[in-house]
C-alpha cells in the first residue's frame, strides 16, 4: 500500500510539473484555464480502480479544483446522451466565483515529425502514429465545445440547476514534447517550448547509448520525473524489452541514465 501511495504522489508531482501546452488563448482560439495552483504537493486522495493515463489526469485536475476555496466542483465525466446514443462526454464543470465553466482536460505525448503534416502544429504526433495534435485540437473546437448547445445537453445541466447561457468553455492542456534525437535547438511557434521534455528515436540510432543504462516506466509513470530509484537495465537486456515492444508497435518511453549520471527521457520508435 505505501508503495502504491509513494508512486501515485510520484505521477501527481510529474503531473503538476508538467507545463501547460500554450498560455491564454491557442490555435483555434481554444483558451486555457490556467488558474489551478495548490500550494500542497501532497496528493491525499484514495484511487482505488485502475485508470488509464487521461482519467488519472482528470482526478489531479479534481482533486486541485477542490482544494481551491473560490471553486466549487458542480459535475465530474458528463455523458451525453441521445435515445441512449452517447453524443459525448463533458470532462467537468465548476464554479469559479460567480462564474460557470464547462472544462475539458488533456494530458497527451507528442514527437515532433517534419514529414507529417503541413504545417508546425500538425508535425506534433503520438507516439505510435494514431493521432495528432491537430487532430485533438480540431476535435475540441468542432465536437467537444459544441456539444455544449446540444438541446440533450442543455437539458441534462438544467436538470443539475445548471444554465448554459453564460457558461465560459475552457481547456486544460498540458503535455510533454519530444524531438528527433539530433535536432539542433530552435523556437517552436504555437506551443510552449518548455513542455519540451526530451527526444526519440529508433532503435538503430540506440547502439551509440551502449554504456549507459536504461529503465523502462509503466505507463502512468510516463508522469513521473526521471529519479535514480529503479531498476536500471543494461543495454542488452534493455534491447530485448524494445524488440518485444517493437513487434506490438508500442513505442515506450524510456529513462535513460548516462555514464555521468545525468538522467534522460526518450522515446523509441518502431517507426
Amino acid at each position: 500500500m505505501y508503495a502504491k501511495l509513494k508512486t501515485l504522489q510520484l505521477q501527481y508531482q510529474g503531473f503538476t510539473k508538467t507545463p501547460f501546452l500554450w498560455h491564454g488563448k491557442g490555435v483555434f482560439g481554444l483558451e486555457q484555464y490556467e488558474h489551478v495552483l495548490t500550494k500542497s504537493h501532497s496528493f491525499n486522495t484514495t484511487i482505488t480502480e485502475k485508470l488509464p493515463l487521461g482519467k488519472l489526469a482528470e482526478r489531479f485536475v479534481f482533486f486541485e479544483l477542490k482544494k481551491q476555496k473560490a471553486i466549487r466542483l458542480l459535475l465530474e465525466n458528463i455523458q451525453i446522451q441521445r435515445e441512449k446514443i452517447t453524443l459525448g462526454e463533458l470532462d467537468c464543470i465548476f464554479q469559479d466565483k460567480n462564474q460557470v465553466i464547462h472544462l475539458e482536460i488533456v494530458y497527451k505525448f507528442y514527437l515532433y515529425n517534419s514529414s507529417i503534416g503541413n504545417s508546425e502544429i500538425a508535425h506534433w504526433i503520438g507516439p505510435n502514429k494514431k493521432d495528432t495534435l491537430l487532430d485533438k485540437l480540431k476535435k475540441l473546437k468542432q465536437k467537444q465545445f459544441p456539444l455544449i448547445a446540444e438541446k440533450e445537453c442543455i437539458e441534462s445541466l438544467q436538470k443539475q440547476k445548471i444554465s448554459t447561457k453564460n457558461i465560459q468553455q475552457r481547456v486544460y492542456f498540458k503535455a510533454q514534447l519530444f524531438l528527433p534525437l539530433g535536432t539542433e535547438k530552435k523556437t517552436y511557434q504555437h506551443i510552449n517550448n518548455k513542455c519540451i521534455s526530451g527526444f526519440y528515436c529508433n532503435a538503430k540510432a540506440l547502439h551509440s547509448f551502449d554504456t549507459y543504462k536504461f529503465y523502462i516506466p509503466a505507463k502512468l509513470n510516463w508522469f513521473v520525473t526521471p529519479h535514480t530509484q529503479v531498476s536500471w537495465l543494461d543495454f542488452y537486456s534493455f534491447n530485448k524489452q524494445i524488440e518485444n515492444l517493437h513487434s506490438q508497435k508500442k513505442s515506450p518511453l524510456c529513462w535513460v541514465k548516462k555514464r555521468n549520471g545525468e538522467l534522460l527521457k526518450l522515446f523509441v520508435v518502431w517507426w
